[in-house]
């Protein structure tokens, strides 16, 4: 046996419907889209969601949620997470550095989980604190400009 011998099961592969070749085939004049209409033409057809102009379904809904696009590319970074950055200045690229801060983002918020070690100083625009994140590191001797 070799690979250009092998094939598939007697009855496990259906042959694909070919339309429109004539009447012998049994799909053929009409192609098995019935008679005249729009869902006969070529091109013909609704789009997705289209309900004949009834009010569709995705707008009858009530809506809800929201999502952020700045959220998007801000990062959260906990008080715990600092002490694993080599210095004590605290910037975008220091935490990207770190491998606390994902490449692609913007801006970093440090929140308060954990304990900080040492004294840092956030001086860089892109970087906010929550309250208790702020006066922890203002309790180690840090600072948040």
């Amino acid at each position: 046996m070799r690979l250009n011998e092998l094939s598939p099961g007697v009855g496990s592969k259906k042959a694909k419907r070919r339309v429109g070749r004539g009447p012998g085939s049994g799909w053929g004049k009409t192609a098995t889209r019935g008679q005249k209409g729009q869902k006969s033409r070529t091109g013909g057809g609704v789009r997705p969601g289209f309900e004949g102009g009834q009010l569709p379904l995705q707008m009858r809904i009530p809506k809800f949620g929201f999502r952020s696009r700045i959220g998007a590319v801000t990062a959260e970074v906990r008080t715990s997470e600092l002490v694993q950055m080599a210095g004590d200045e605290v910037t975008l690229e220091s935490l990207k550095a770190a491998n606390i801060v994902r490449r692609d983002m913007k801006r970093a918020r440090i929140m308060l989980s954990g304990e900080v070690g040492r004294a840092f100083k956030v001086s860089s625009a892109d970087i906010k604190a929550t309250k208790g994140a702020k006066a922890a590191i203002e309790s180690a001797g840090g600072s948040i400009g």
